[in-house]
């Protein structure tokens, strides 16, 4: 009687877990606010700005705002190691970013390179990173209408490449996940270790 017991109260902690697990819908919109705030937050690093009537209100309080301020400093040490590769991407890619298409199509094939060997935390944020610096392009060449797109784009590779492997991981609320110390409170070498996983 007592194993039925086990086996009914780790069921119901299972149908639990299952119950708590974000949709891919509910993903997908997280990622493009995440991208919305992310974008936003380059483009007055770089002294520019986003005031498009259709950009949407700022990711809300709480967990998913906490969630954007540590992807921004993960991003933030990322792009020191690399500098090169997150900047004039536009420029490194050879594109005219007079077309939607043209932009999205581009930043789909380096989303595809990037994740090509597996899927990382790291290279999540190499793939913001990557969609922030082609936004700074797009604003820089009077194009600030490309980066709505560009966001859409970011979500909709979400949706196809990245939705089932952030469910399983919590997604992207998930305190684990967000809670890893940055460079400064870091253990030597943990976010080196990351950023080699981008690179390769």
């Amino acid at each position: 009687m007592e194993v039925l017991r086990r086996s009914s109260v780790f069921a119901a902690e299972i149908m639990d877990a299952f119950d708590r697990s974000p949709t891919d819908k509910e993903l997908v919109a997280q990622a493009k606010a995440l991208g919305r705030e992310f974008v936003h937050a380059r483009l007055l690093r770089a002294g520019l700005s986003w005031s498009a009537p259709e950009r949407a209100a700022p990711v809300p309080g709480g967990r998913l705002a906490e969630v954007c301020a540590v992807l921004l400093r993960l991003a933030d040490e990322l792009e020191l190691i690399r500098p090169s590769v997150y900047r004039n991407v536009a420029r490194q890619l050879n594109l005219s970013l007079q077309s939607e298409t043209v932009v999205t199509d581009a930043f789909l094939a380096v989303a595809t390179q990037i994740f090509s060997a597996g899927i990382t935390w790291g290279k999540v944020v190499s793939l913001y990173s990557v969609a922030a610096g082609l936004a700074v392009d797009c604003v820089r060449q009077a194009q600030p209408a490309l980066v709505h797109a560009l966001v859409d784009c970011l979500g909709e590779f979400v949706r196809k490449t990245l939705a089932t492997w952030l469910r399983r991981r919590g997604g992207w609320t998930c305190s684990s996940v967000w809670s890893a110390p940055t460079r400064a409170s870091a253990p030597t070498g943990w976010w080196p270790r990351s950023a080699a996983l981008v690179a390769s």
